[in-house]
């Protein structure tokens, strides 16, 4: 039997039916709308977002989801692309709005899901007033990524082999071990000292039922998108990115497509990809102080 999984964060924990399946959302704090929304991975989940989530409770109302295949959200066995990602993050606006009124939404993604939540602000502009873009995918290498609206980048064939009778399931069952899971979060640190909570917790989610199905998807290079940087080109919200220079994730050389615009501004760290982990004071300034220099909402 898999151990029940806890909690990831803090607050209200808040369930409903939507067009992506059932959501969870961790809702925490007053005052204006934080969405956080977390990486793509084999042991993704809301916790990768508890410094930030714990953080702005204080100031925000917090809305830190977890996304379709992860967490406490539906893991059902079904196509796993970045329509349904990105249809999940719209499908949080009602109850943003229920819950803060009708201002845009402040938010932040992780890794792979800068690309959903890109893609969200992109088809539904008036409901963003900032993107927070931290170590987003798509920039890697200088090949333009401008496929036909989209497309992603899965590998043919790739997902059939990986859902075929004994494979799917034994690679996950390989990358989710224990130690398998700190290799890869050292990985994405840089360092081998990680935070030892998110790997409790990155063991816990993973031994889920259906806990394989949306990473086997990611594995296959399915929730790549091929169009990403027109999505990141056609942006009018003010963005910030961040990055580390440390570990796995370090090379954004195709991040020049954007560098220039107006409406996007860099920061580099000196750690890993999760800064807000490894710094979370340094981090939070820089956030807070992007937030303040955006133009006020308008409703």
């Amino acid at each position: 039997m898999p151990t029940a999984l806890p909690a990831a964060l803090s607050g209200e924990r808040v369930e409903f039916d939507s067009v992506a399946g059932r959501l969870s959302v961790y809702v925490a704090g007053q005052g204006p709308p934080l969405l956080l929304v977390h990486s793509i991975n084999a042991a993704a989940s809301a916790a990768e977002v508890a410094p930030l989530h714990d953080r702005y409770r204080a100031s925000r109302t917090v809305f830190s989801v977890d996304l379709p295949g992860y967490g406490f959200s539906e893991r059902r066995d079904r196509a796993y692309t970045p329509r349904l990602m990105t249809d999940a993050l719209l499908a949080l606006r009602p109850l943003v709005r229920d819950r803060c009124g009708p201002a845009p939404i402040d938010a932040l993604a992780l890794s792979l899901s800068c690309e959903f939540l890109a893609r969200a602000a992109v088809e539904s502009p008036a409901d963003w007033r900032t993107l927070a873009l931290v170590s987003p995918t798509g920039f890697n290498g200088l090949a333009e990524r401008r496929g036909a609206p989209g497309s992603t980048r899965a590998v043919p064939g790739l997902l059939s082999m990986l859902r075929g009778p004994g494979w799917g399931g034994a690679l996950f069952r390989g990358l989710t071990r224990p130690g398998v899971i700190r290799y890869f979060l050292e990985r994405t640190w840089g360092a081998k000292q990680i935070d030892e909570a998110l790997w409790r917790y990155d063991v816990l989610t993973t031994r889920q039922p259906g806990a394989e199905y949306a990473p086997l998807y990611f594995l296959s290079g399915a929730l790549f998108s091929a169009d990403i940087h027109d999505v990141y080109t056609a942006l009018r919200q003010p963005v910030w990115m961040s990055q580390g220079v440390r570990g796995d994730f370090t090379d954004y050389r195709g991040r020049r497509v954007v560098e220039g615009r107006p409406n996007w501004r860099f920061t580099t760290y000196p750690t890993g990809a999760l800064p807000h982990f490894e710094v979370p004071e340094v981090f939070t300034k820089e956030y807070d102080a992007f937030l303040a220099n955006a133009p006020a909402a308008s409703v």
